[in-house]
């Protein structure tokens, strides 16, 4: 597993959060579980270059 830069936009209220995680085949392990609009769903998530 391979540790990269996460980039989690909600696409809700606009909040974003750059974090570390690992990759893992088809997804990105960061451990976040919400924004802080409790939208939990409707997120964009990409690999951030470092």
């Amino acid at each position: 597993m391979e540790r990269v830069k996460v980039l989690i936009r909600c696409r809700v209220c606009g909040e974003k959060y750059i974090l570390r995680g690992r990759k893992e085949k088809d997804s990105y392990e960061t451990g976040f579980k919400m924004c802080v609009c409790d939208n939990a769903e409707d997120l964009e998530i990409e690999e951030h270059p470092m």
